[in-house]
């Protein structure tokens, strides 16, 4: 079951990253409600991830870093840069939808050119770091509360 719900954290944050590259793609080439529709999916599927994520979490507890020592800088650079940016992702891609949604175009286009970089790096890091702790992670087991 661990590993299932790793896997579709996994994918359904890839596949989120996918959507809003389609999105960004769209919007480019003024096609609204088809960019509505891939930023809503992005959205979805980035809120699945959320709920695989955390279940995961609940369950199984967390993993630990167990690679080659010459590594371990480099990892946690990259796994707080992730988790700093990806708590921030979450309300800024809120706030860029309620803008759309109210249709204050020139605010949601403003931030979403903030919002997509940083959600792409959050897809991104969290793919590495899944492959990573997949070969090197230790378990941690769950907190008790």
């Amino acid at each position: 079951m661990k590993e299932l719900l790793g896997l579709l954290a996994v994918w359904s944050i890839v596949l989120s990253g996918l959507a809003l590259l389609a999105g960004v793609a769209l919007i480019k080439r003024g096609k609204r409600v088809w960019h509505h529709r891939a930023m809503l999916t992005a959205t979805f599927l980035a809120l699945i991830f959320l709920v695989f994520y955390l279940a995961k979490w609940a369950l199984h507890g967390t993993t630990a870093y167990g690679g080659p020592e010459a590594w371990r800088g480099a990892y946690y650079f990259l796994l707080i840069t992730h988790t700093l940016l990806a708590a921030l992702n979450g309300p800024l891609a809120l706030y860029v939808i309620w803008r759309a949604f109210r249709g204050e175009f020139v605010l949601h286009k403003r931030w979403a050119r903030v919002l997509v970089p940083i959600w792409l790096y959050v897809a991104a890091s969290g793919w590495v770091i899944y492959l990573v702790l997949k070969r090197y992670g230790v378990e941690m087991g769950t907190i008790a509360f």
